[in-house]
């Protein structure tokens, strides 16, 4: 397997047909790179898990592309989650919400939750609007490596275990989304990142 490296008017319609097709595409986003498949998708889902090597026990970050499409996989509008989303989608915020719709449950290891996000990069939403769907994507590296800011970060860690890296130039924040559970009352920060805790109160 050969992974090849495109910009987003040389790339963005294998990347749709191979996402369609279960395969594992990366891309940039405002935050870092994403290795992405279809969320709705077991296969897909596990193709991920193999490419990081990351434990199937945990869980991963769906990428949607408005506010109106993540509430296609809640199973509520949890409390805070309108106001949380108005004031930082797109952008790197991830909330974790009751997990409803037709999301496979390996994308949240078997949890009733699960975690969106709404970026900001036009590479990642182009692809999420030509895609039409949701796209589970953690980070483009092995698990326990750093996180890639630069498709050549992406290729060094991942080449020949993918077919294609959308290349968008060098992440903006370069640091992963705050993560915030919604599921709790009050809500729980589980992950600092390119929105701070203070933003969010």
């Amino acid at each position: 397997m050969q992974t090849r490296v495109a910009q987003l008017e040389t790339g963005l319609a294998d990347a749709v047909a191979l996402l369609h097709a279960g395969q594992v595409v990366a891309f940039a986003t405002e935050t870092v790179y994403g290795l992405g498949a279809d969320a709705r998708q077991p296969e897909a889902i596990a193709r991920i898990y193999t490419a990081k090597g990351r434990p199937s026990y945990n869980p991963l970050i769906v990428h949607v592309a408005t506010p109106a499409d993540a509430r296609e996989y809640m199973a509520t509008v949890s409390a805070f989650a309108p106001e949380l989303m108005a004031a930082f989608w797109p952008g790197p915020l991830t909330l974790v919400v009751p997990r409803g719709g037709a999301l496979a449950p390996s994308v949240s290891a078997g949890l009733p939750s699960v975690a969106l996000r709404c970026p900001a990069h036009p590479l990642a939403q182009a692809l999420l609007r030509a895609f039409a769907g949701p796209i589970a994507a953690p980070s483009a590296n092995r698990s326990g490596f750093v996180s890639p800011t630069t498709a050549a970060h992406v290729l060094a860690e991942l080449d020949g275990r993918i077919l294609l890296i959308l290349d968008g130039g060098a992440s903006a924040i370069g640091l992963e989304s705050t993560v915030v559970d919604l599921t709790t009352s009050p809500p729980t920060l589980l992950r600092p990142g390119g929105i701070t805790a203070e933003q969010i109160r």
